[in-house]
C-alpha cells in the first residue's frame, strides 16, 4: 500500500519500508501426496506460468525437501490455478511459493516453525517471508524484517491490472533516487479513514518510474478514480493497481463498472485479511 524506496546495499539489494496487506482473493493450490511428483497450473493465466524447474512453487518445494531430507518428503502432487496474472506487482508467486511452503509442511508432516520456514522462503526470494505471514505487515530492509500491524480492519479493495507485464529489474534500474526518507508512523487503529489519511502523506516510490515504462498505469489509476475509489495507488512495482473502498459492496460495484467498460483487464473486487484471525 505504501513503498518507500531508503537505500541500497554493496550488494545491489534496494532497502525497503513498504507498508504490505494481502487480499482474500488470489491463486490456490492443492496439494496430495502422490506416486510420482507431479505439479500442473489451470486459470485465466495459466498459459504465462512455467512449469520448469524456474517456477517459484517447484523451488519451494524442492528447498523444503533439502531441509528436512527426502525421507521424509515423499513424491506429491502439486496443481496452481493461477488466478493473478504474472508479473504483476501484487506477489503472486511469492505468495503460491509461500503456500506451498506451508502446505508441504502440514502433508508431509514437519515439524518445522516459523523461524526455519520464514528462512527457506528468505532463501527464495525476499517477498516470501512476508507472504508466509499474510496478515498487515511493515516490511524493512531487504523485505526480510517484519512487524506485524495491530488492531488493522479488513479493507475493501478493488485490483486492476490493464495487462501490460512490468519487469520488476527494470523498474528499480529506472529510479531516480534511492535515498528516500522512511514511512511515517501508523495510526495507532487502521480503518478505512484513518488508513486514507496516512496514505495521503506516503508514497510508493517505484510508481512513477514504472508509469514512465508503463503509461497504461496511469490509465488503471484513472479507471480507480473514476469509479469513486477512495484513494489509489499502484501495488509493488506494478502494473497492478489499487483502489481502496469504504465497504466490501461499494467495492464489488467499482469492479463491476470497470470490467463493463475495460473487458479485457484483470479486474477484482476483494477483502485485505485484518490483523485478527478470520
Amino acid at each position: 500500500m505504501a513503498l518507500h524506496v531508503t537505500g541500497r546495499r554493496p550488494d545491489g539489494y534496494h532497502l525497503i519500508e513498504s507498508l504490505a496487506v494481502f487480499t482474500r482473493f488470489g491463486d490456490r493450490v492443492e496439494i496430495a501426496l502422490t506416486d510420482s511428483d507431479d505439479f500442473t497450473v489451470s486459470g485465466r493465466y495459466a498459459s504465462a506460468v512455467p512449469l520448469d524447474a524456474s517456477n517459484l512453487v517447484l523451488k519451494a518445494r524442492d528447498a523444503l525437501r533439502q531441509a528436512a531430507g527426502s525421507e521424509r518428503t515423499p513424491p506429491v502432487s502439486i496443481k496452481l490455478e493461477k488466478n493473478l496474472p504474472v508479473a504483476s506487482g501484487v506477489g503472486g508467486g511469492s505468495s503460491d511459493a509461500a503456500a506451498v511452503l506451508r502446505g508441504l509442511v502440514q502433508t508431509w508432516a514437519l515439524d518445522m516453525d516459523d523461524a526455519g520456514l520464514g528462512r527457506i522462503g528468505l532463501s527464495l526470494g525476499a517477498d516470501v517471508p512476508m507472504c508466509l505471514a499474510a496478515k498487515p505487515l511493515v516490511a524493512r530492509g531487504i523485505g526480510d524484517e517484519l512487524s506485524m500491524v495491530p488492531d488493522f480492519s479488513a479493507l475493501g479493495l478493488v485490483l486492476v491490472n490493464p495487462g501490460t507485464p512490468v519487469s520488476t529489474a527494470d523498474v528499480f534500474a529506472a529510479l531516480s533516487r534511492r535515498d528516500n526518507e522512511p514511512l511515517p508512523p501508523l495510526p495507532r487503529s487502521i480503518d478505512f479513514h484513518s488508513l486514507r489519511n496516512w496514505l495521503e502523506v506516503t508514497r510508493n516510490d517505484l510508481e512513477p518510474a514504472a508509469l514512465a515504462l508503463q503509461p497504461a498505469i496511469g490509465r488503471a489509476l484513472s479507471w480507480l478514480n473514476n469509479a469513486g475509489s477512495g484513494f489509489s495507488r499502484m501495488s509493488g512495482s506494478g502494473a497492478t493497481c489499487f483502489g481502496l473502498f469504504e465497504t466490501g459492496n461499494v467495492a464489488k460495484r467499482a469492479a463491476a463498472e470497470i470490467r463493463s467498460r475495460q473487458p479485457d483487464w484483470f479486474v477484482a473486487a476483494t477483502r485485505s485479511m485484518s490483523s485478527e484471525a478470520e
